[in-house]
């Protein structure tokens, strides 16, 4: 698959397809994870920590992905909202390092993470031809003017 960043605001994009979904809940296929991830703290001299304070302590990392595809076509399109929401050092807690990822809905992913501007926030789009690259740039544009296939618009 081919990939390109996508310049549109992630909470419109998100919005967007909230209000479409519950519109035309069978237009898209829509999938929602978060995952917490432990990373070793680095040995930067702005971290003012010793060896044995980060050997004791990791970053905690929450990475939330949305996926948007089509419902009743093959994958040759996606559109990817992640955020990475970097929590700071932390003792870790083993148990919530071993849940690993976790389903959430659409509505979760978008009080917890796009609503609340909670960490940073990357858009791509990814498409297997051309034909796939023409169905999600008019998808995009349809976000970008708040345009919604059932004829509605978002207040």
């Amino acid at each position: 698959m081919e990939t390109f960043p996508v310049d549109i605001d992630p909470e419109q994009i998100v919005r967007w397809v909230m209000a479409e979904h519950r519109a035309l809940p069978s237009a898209f296929r829509i999938s929602a994870s978060r995952a917490t991830e432990m990373r070793e703290i680095p040995n930067r001299k702005e971290i003012h920590l010793g060896d044995q304070e980060r050997e004791d302590m990791s970053e905690v990392a929450t990475i939330a992905t949305l996926e948007i595809a089509p419902f009743h076509s093959s994958d040759d399109w996606r559109l990817i909202v992640v955020v990475e929401d970097e929590a700071g050092p932390r003792v870790p807690d083993r148990s919530a390092a071993a849940d690993g990822e976790e389903e959430i809905d659409l509505g979760t992913f978008y009080e917890e993470f796009i609503r609340s501007g909670r960490g940073s926030v990357n858009v791509t789009a990814e498409f297997e031809d051309s034909t796939a690259k023409a169905r999600i740039t008019r998808l995009l544009n349809r976000i970008e003017t708040n345009r919604h296939a059932t004829g509605h618009s978002e207040a």
